[in-house]
């Protein structure tokens, strides 16, 4: 197959604008692969966690009314 370049663009150019785009399409799913990853963790852990009782929550440091967001940002990896 031969490759023909855009009008006025070197093919060059139009090969690493397409690896370029190919680059950020990937970059873009490993992103989302990883936040899918990360509320599937907070989800199971919120469910592990939310049945005990206020008195062992307290024990682990950790408050029934800021559980849920204690948990997504214990498990969101952007949190550094």
């Amino acid at each position: 197959m031969q490759k023909v370049a855009l009008e006025g663009e070197p093919l060059a150019a139009s090969s690493s604008s397409y690896a370029a785009r190919l680059g950020a399409l990937w970059g873009y799913m490993v992103a989302w692969a990883e936040t899918c990853a990360d509320y599937y963790t907070a989800a199971s852990l919120y469910d592990e966690l939310s049945g005990l009782s206020d008195a062992e929550l307290s024990r682990r440091g950790l408050s029934r009314d800021t559980l849920a967001r204690d948990i997504s940002q214990a498990c969101d990896r952007t949190n550094g």
